[in-house]
């Protein structure tokens, strides 16, 4: 495939728009808008649903996932052969992981690889989505189950306790925890975050958390707003604050995590899995 068609493509799947890419690409939007058409003729497929942002249709999503292993590729040769090249790894990480040990494993990727980290923040049961869609080389899962064309190992779990101040004790708490919490304002980080849920049913054995949540995608304000009192939530070790209290001691949810990543004989891409398994060692459970 011509190497500057797919480039167009992908400049277009990441800026969402034929205008956007067409800035990145430093061309005109008809210029952006003839070269898919030119790598859609050439593939016998339609690529992209123009809507806004534009959207990858399945074979789309086949030839973005390649064309960045291409890409790829030509950015290790081009480090192979001494050319002054970054290389860039996009990857998907949960946000607790990327707000305690992802960072410190990134430090151990030698400096020399001028590798260039593009890091797309999504809950750890929907990074594989972007796996398969080719929007990420690599992704901090909670599934083993392998994404075709991708590698899996284990990296360790993340414990989780439920998590409260005392003063949100004192307004809610009234008898066994399992009697009250159900009802107890909760900390939610999103929508497909069920954490919560999972939790409470382990005591309750059927109805999950309290329709009273408060939603705060951001994983230091999330531990922020349950210090400051507005609600319950889970809570991992490693980002425990002062005046928090475990509501259940001995009861926690784990995580299980995983690193998957596309079987590309890539040295940067190599380097980033080697780097992440080491601090994973250290920092999961």
């Amino acid at each position: 495939m011509d190497l500057d068609l797919v480039r167009t493509l992908l400049a277009v799947v990441d800026a969402g728009t034929f205008d956007a890419a067409a800035a990145t690409l430093h061309v005109t939007p008809s210029a952006v808008s003839q070269r898919i058409k030119a790598l859609e003729q050439r593939t016998g497929r339609v690529l992209l649903v123009r809507a806004r942002p534009v959207r990858l249709t399945p074979s789309g999503e086949v030839l973005v996932r390649y064309g960045r292993q291409l890409l790829a590729l030509d950015q290790d040769l081009d480090a192979a052969l001494g050319e002054d090249a970054v290389v860039r790894v996009p990857i998907a990480v949960n946000a607790d992981s990327l707000a305690t040990w992802f960072l410190p494993a990134l430090q151990r990727v030698p400096p020399q690889l001028k590798i260039s980290f593009d890091l797309h923040r999504e809950d750890q049961d929907h990074t594989t989505a972007l796996l398969r869609q080719g929007l990420v080389m690599a992704a901090v899962t909670s599934s083993r189950e392998p994404v075709a064309g991708c590698s899996v190992r284990k990296l360790g779990s993340i414990r989780y306790a439920a998590m409260a101040t005392r003063s949100f004790m004192d307004r809610y708490a009234d008898g066994p925890v399992k009697s009250w919490l159900p009802d107890a304002p909760v900390v939610v980080f999103d929508r497909n975050d069920d954490l919560q849920d999972r939790f409470v049913r382990t005591l309750t054995r059927g109805r999950g958390a309290s329709d009273h949540r408060h939603y705060v995608p951001s994983s230091e304000v999330y531990v922020r707003t349950i210090v400051a009192g507005l609600g319950w939530g889970m809570v991992p070790p490693q980002q425990l604050q002062e005046g928090l209290i475990d509501l259940a001691p001995g009861r926690t949810v784990d995580v299980p995590l995983y690193w998957q990543q596309w079987k590309l004989d890539s040295p940067a891409l190599t380097a980033v899995a080697d780097a992440v398994g080491r601090e994973a060692a250290i920092a999961l459970r």
